[in-house]
């Protein structure tokens, strides 16, 4: 008995330890709003295998939709979740059903990857908050009591023809044990989860902010710190360095750091240059906490004092900033392209290319060339968000930016934003230095 307790007291830390959670009552919610959207279909999901592609090399990180629904940032579990369905002419009644099922404990594979949660835990229900926990071993027969007879819409994570997805190897196996009635099709549940992750819950914003403060101090180390003769991969070090002590699992995207000419290449990931003196560094660096991201970028001089054109550009894009964030209007503001006088894209290239020209006279907003921002969440590009006016509850970020390749000459400022309860715009960035006087003043601390 003794070692049973000292088992479970080790894999509840476990659990408990390596990513902070949110309550079983949010996961819960989230499963009961799905299966509210389904219309009377069934959802099934597989997460990743343990071992198979990037897991194998990076370490296992669960898939976004099935950790957004369960909480569970184990391998190689499913889930069926299925609504409650009112009696209608041979079809009987059914109430609201979700099992977690998990596969069996291999204790000598587990000597290898750690203690898992297994089905027969006598309180695997109370620690994922499952109505029911059940062996993967049982998912055929469950299905097969569960499912309505003769017709059901199945929901997963169904690809594009010759694609495949984590839940695609589970449903090969459900259809060869039979699982399915005579008459099955298979729907994307991708969009229903992902018009759920749109909006945020507080426990969210809560993940991403912390996300955001570690990230916030990755950059804020760099001010002292930068200076001609380093190198960009040295940068990038010493940031994932200070999220990651801050409780970060792993860099929230692959970190971009490029100075000079690379600094208008808007996804060079070598990060192999050395800092030059009279460089601007583009660093858009951030973690992720729990497995929520963040995305902050900020532009500096290598060697601590922006050039008089440097200082132009830069101000260019900061009021494209400001600019954006003065306009913003609760119920009205869109991130789209297309969104006329509301449309932050308009906004911001509206400012760039009336402020400022390149070197043959032409305006600056041919160098703006990207979108002005992304929803995120537990995805640094979070899905979900396609036009029309920002929501509250969304998490975003507002990156205006300047790329002049013949200058050599790259600025992009990127802040995180919310819209909270009142409809009030709340940049979760606040007070990470983002003016030239700011930065400079920083930098001036160097040793």
């Amino acid at each position: 008995m003794r070692r049973f307790l000292i088992a479970l007291l080790f894999l509840s830390a476990t659990l408990a330890a390596a990513m902070e959670r949110q309550p079983n009552a949010d996961y819960r919610a989230r499963r009961q709003a799905l299966a509210a959207r389904t219309n009377g279909g069934v959802v099934v999901l597989f997460a990743p295998m343990e071992n198979e592609g990037p897991n194998a090399l990076y370490g296992f990180r669960q898939e976004d939709n099935f950790y957004y629904l369960s909480g569970l940032s184990a391998p190689d579990a499913a889930l069926v979740i299925s609504p409650a369905v009112e009696a209608k002419g041979d079809t009987p009644a059914r109430p609201y059903t979700e099992i977690l099922f998990l596969p069996a404990r291999n204790m000598t594979q587990e000597r290898w990857t750690g203690p898992k949660l297994g089905p027969d835990n006598a309180k695997a229900a109370e620690i994922t908050g499952f109505d029911r926990v059940e062996s993967l071993d049982k998912m055929r027969e469950e299905l097969a009591r569960i499912l309505p007879a003769p017709r059901v819409t199945i929901y997963t994570d169904v690809r594009e023809a010759g694609a495949r997805s984590p839940s695609t190897s589970g449903i090969e196996w459900l259809w060869r044990a039979n699982a399915f009635p005579n008459y099955v099709s298979f729907a994307d549940v991708k969009p229903l989860v992902h018009g759920l992750r749109l909006v945020k819950d507080a426990g969210e914003i809560e993940l991403i902010r912390k996300a955001t403060e570690a990230s916030k101090a990755a950059h804020r180390a760099v001010l002292p710190n930068m200076k001609p003769g380093m190198t960009e991969q040295q940068i990038s070090a010493l940031m994932q360095y200070e999220f990651l002590k801050r409780g970060c699992e792993r860099p929230a995207y692959a970190p971009i750091v490029g100075s000079g000419f690379n600094g208008t290449v808007l996804h060079y990931s070598q990060n192999s240059a050395t800092l030059a003196d009279g460089d601007l560094v583009v660093m858009d660096v951030g973690g992720e906490y729990s497995m929520y991201a963040t995305d902050i970028t900020r532009t500096l001089p290598a060697n601590g004092k922006f050039t008089a054109r440097q200082r132009e550009i830069y101000e260019i894009v900061l009021g494209a900033q400001r600019a954006v964030e003065k306009a913003f209007e609760q119920g009205k503001s869109t991130l789209a392209r297309a969104g006329g006088e509301h449309s932050f894209q308009k906004i911001a290239y509206d400012y760039i290319n009336s402020n400022g020209k390149d070197k043959h006279g032409q305006p600056l907003g041919q160098y703006f060339i990207h979108g002005l921002g992304h929803s995120v969440g537990l995805n640094v590009h979070d899905p979900g968000y396609a036009s029309g006016p920002i929501p509250k509850g969304m998490v975003f970020t507002v990156e205006p930016g300047i790329y002049i390749p013949e200058e050599k000459l790259g600025v992009r400022i990127e802040d995180m934003y919310y819209v909270d309860p009142d409809g009030k715009l709340v940049r979760l960035t606040e007070g990470l230095p983002r003016t030239v006087e700011e930065i400079e003043s920083e930098m001036a601390k160097r040793d």
